[in-house]
């Protein structure tokens, strides 16, 4: 068998290893590939198409298009403009704020993004960011699942008093404390607002549910919000000399949105949790935006570009920033009615927010009489869906501490408070990466007889040990936080497969290989690791080899000398290389 040496990668300089290793952080799908070897009149088309990607779909748009563009953009503007008042009320904000977010944000996406299909606009879980003003420094699918079940759950529960008319409710965000307040305030209760709010409850959620159920009648409870308010609000109005009790949301100012640049504030009190709320609203705004985005790509096969729409969340939002909007991205329920109603084309956003922009000129004072419980309704219609129990029985069934970190934070959340609970899940999702990094995989491994394939011996019945070779898989990098760990744990296998050989009569262990190709990189403390093992291995006469280092590791060992040590016969291509080689050497010895 001819064995193979293990070369070093080719020598780059510190400046190369840098731009290389940036370049993959930032630009892993190499965006600037298009520009390469083009002329400069071609360059600069294509740099606008590629920040403004509508000069690419722009000429060849006809009417044909139009048409349908038209059609799902008023049919999703029927859904944001009561989504949009009620998402703004979940963010403790004034009601116009919300048409305000559905109108100037998705005028900058339709020019910037690429998604045919995104309709944009406030949506319920960075509302209820907002709202609850808290920071999350991490955050894992685990967490995130259980948070968003139990802040959908508190958040259903404070609208109770829109849907039961209650005037003075707590303000606290946890479940007992709202429930104490429910039923403390049982003559406040108001039986019209009571009978209204929950028929509108379970028209919603009916619709909802046809409307999952039938994907074909998505137009259902695309139009169940705005047909929700319609009705209300003139049931309102014709009872409003016979009843006071059911409360409404009163004047609406008209007009388009009033610029905010003036009141954007670089200092005080609230700077710090602004910055804070801004950058956890921030990354969950663009991560939805872009996953729900590629969802319905992905329905149509074509390419979402992240890049693009980073610029163009980002952008929108700063826009928005200034011109008395909150924050908005890709609304999943606003995204799946524009492409049910057979969008082509970001027009539609320009359409919906034409929609939006009829309302807030001229129709602002048919909402007067609007009243609270529907709004209510509406939000809870929204949140619901933010409750995923299967993810979280799917969680129980592959990783038991996620399934841990996701109940932490759904029962902190509903029973404590929103920053305790999740900074509970988040801790247990640290410690769990923690024992990932400090407690690595170390696997034994046996070779599949007949062939030259080394596997694990736990894993595959069928792999057997070599005799006087003990051959270890590393699953991890080798540096300070493991370096302790992996010698210690090493050591601790020498001296099992030792009692092994002697409760067996085997032959005596000679060699211990270490295969590296998990290993993806070393520090300092990994090499010193490496170097101390060799050392205390060769004073009880065995040998330390090492097998198929990657590049950037064999490039570290090459420059801190350790090879050197190990010897012409300290470092093998593959495993089987190693054990036919050393073998063959054992038996040529007199």
């Amino acid at each position: 068998m001819e064995i193979h040496k293990v070369e070093l990668p080719p020598q780059r300089t510190t400046l190369h290893k840098l731009k290389q290793r940036l370049s993959e952080i930032f630009f892993p799908d190499d965006p600037f590939y298009p520009f390469k070897n083009q002329t400069y009149s071609t360059k600069f088309i294509l740099g606008l198409q590629f920040l403004f990607p509508i000069f690419l779909w722009g000429p060849q748009y006809n009417f044909r298009l139009l048409r349908s563009d038209v059609i799902s953009g008023l049919t999703i503007a029927s859904l944001a403009i009561p989504q949009g008042i009620s998402y703004a009320k979940l963010a403790n904000l004034p009601p116009i704020i919300g048409l305000y977010s559905s109108f100037v944000p998705p005028l900058i996406y339709s020019v910037l993004g690429s998604s045919k299909h995104l309709g944009v606009g406030p949506v319920s879980i960075a509302s209820m960011v907002m709202g609850l003003g808290f920071i999350i420094d991490f955050l894992s699918k685990a967490t995130l699942i259980g948070f968003m079940a139990g802040a959908a759950i508190i958040v259903s529960l404070q609208q109770l008093k829109s849907l039961l008319g209650i005037v003075h409710f707590t303000n606290k965000m946890q479940i007992i404390p709202v429930f104490i307040s429910v039923f403390k305030q049982r003559r406040e209760w108001s039986w019209q607002t009571v009978v209204l709010g929950f028929c509108l409850l379970v028209f919603l959620l009916t619709t909802r549910y046809i409307s999952l159920k039938k994907p074909k009648l998505f137009w259902v409870s695309a139009a169940a919000p705005l047909t929700s308010v319609i009705l209300s609000t003139i049931l309102v109005f014709l009872l409003r000399n016979k009843t006071n009790a059911i409360a409404i949301i009163g004047e609406l100012p008209k007009g388009i949105n009033p610029p905010s640049s003036k009141l954007l504030y670089f200092n005080g009190p609230f700077l710090t949790l602004a910055i804070k709320t801004g950058l956890v609203t921030g990354i969950l705004s663009l991560t939805e935006g872009i996953a729900v985005g590629r969802t319905f790509g992905a329905l149509q096969n074509y390419q979402v570009d992240g890049n693009k729409e980073m610029i163009a969340l980002g952008v929108m939002n700063i826009a928005g920033s200034c011109s008395s909007c909150f924050v908005t991205t890709g609304s999943f329920s606003r995204s799946a009615v524009n492409y049910n109603a057979g969008a082509q084309t970001t027009v539609s956003n320009i359409v919906m927010a034409a929609a939006v922009l009829v309302t807030l000129l001229f129709l602002m004072p048919l909402f007067r009489y609007t009243p609270n419980a529907v709004l209510g309704a509406i939000i809870i219609t929204a949140v619901i869906g933010l409750i995923d129990y299967q993810a979280a029985f799917k969680l129980w069934k592959v990783d038991k501490l996620d399934c841990l970190a996701c109940m932490c934070s759904f029962f902190g959340v509903l029973f404590i408070s929103v920053p305790v609970g999740l900074s509970v899940a988040v801790g247990i999702s640290v410690f769990k990466i923690l024992l990932h990094v400090s407690r690595p995989n170390t696997l034994v491994l046996g070779n599949i007889p007949g062939t030259n394939i080394f596997h694990n011996v736990n894993q595959y019945k069928e792999a057997l040990r070599i005799p006087s070779f003990l051959i270890l898989r590393i699953e991890s990098p080798m540096y300070f936080a493991n370096s302790t760990y992996l010698q210690e744990r090493i050591l601790r296998f020498v001296r099992e497969e030792e009692e092994h050989i002697i409760a067996n009569n085997g032959s005596p262990l000679k060699c211990i290989i270490l295969d590296m190709t998990a290993v993806t990189a070393i520090d300092t403390s990994g090499i010193d690791t490496l170097c101390e093992l060799r050392k205390m291995l060769e004073k009880r006469l065995l040998k330390l080899v090492l097998a198929n280092p990657v590049g950037n590791v064999m490039e570290k060992l090459h420059q801190s000398k350790i090879l050197d040590n190990f010897g012409l016969k300290g470092v093998y291509l593959t495993v089987g290389e190693a054990v036919t080689d050393i073998s063959s050497s054992w038996k040529a010895q007199p």
